[in-house]
């Protein structure tokens, strides 16, 4: 049955085209922030390890709402390391480096994460697709709220 939520078909390609490469980002940021809650170590460890834990658990909650959105739309989700590999800006990290980098590095993927949501909003206004809009909001404040977070933890006192 063709899908009519007052979005047209083209517009609603063009937003799953951005949605879908926001579910690369945010799902690689959040296998690269488990990845380093169960390795970090140093004297920072319990701080980063409960931290990291909260991140990538709000995380997860969210590739859910991303993904069931683009079902929404009409549209299957990506959900494969296959796919999401080609469609993320977010670089993997190959070894276990120490606290300070992964810090460095949360930071630098919680910021990508948010540009590439801030590049889907005029395409889902555009097609007046106020939910993906609120959906957009929603998850570049949390991005920009842990990217701050993050940067405070790098700060020289």
């Amino acid at each position: 049955m063709e899908l009519n939520i007052g979005i047209r078909k083209e517009e609603r390609k063009e937003i799953t085209e951005g949605l879908s490469r926001l579910l690369a980002d945010s799902y690689t940021l959040y296998l690269k922030t488990h990845n380093f809650h169960w390795n970090v170590e140093g004297p920072m460890f319990n701080t980063l390890h409960l931290m990291f834990m909260e991140q990538y658990t709000e995380m997860w909650n969210a590739l859910d709402l991303i993904a069931e959105r683009i079902r929404a739309l009409g549209h299957y989700a990506p959900g494969t390391y296959k796919q999401f590999s080609k469609m993320t800006s977010i670089e993997e990290s190959e070894d276990v480096p120490n606290a300070h980098e992964m810090i460095k590095q949360l930071l630098n993927g919680h910021e990508a994460v948010a540009r590439t949501a801030r590049e889907i909003f005029p395409i889902a206004e555009k097609g007046n697709d106020e939910a993906t809009m609120d959906l957009l909001t929603q998850r570049i404040q949390i991005h920009e709220k842990t990217a701050w977070m993050l940067r405070s933890l790098l700060a020289k006192s």
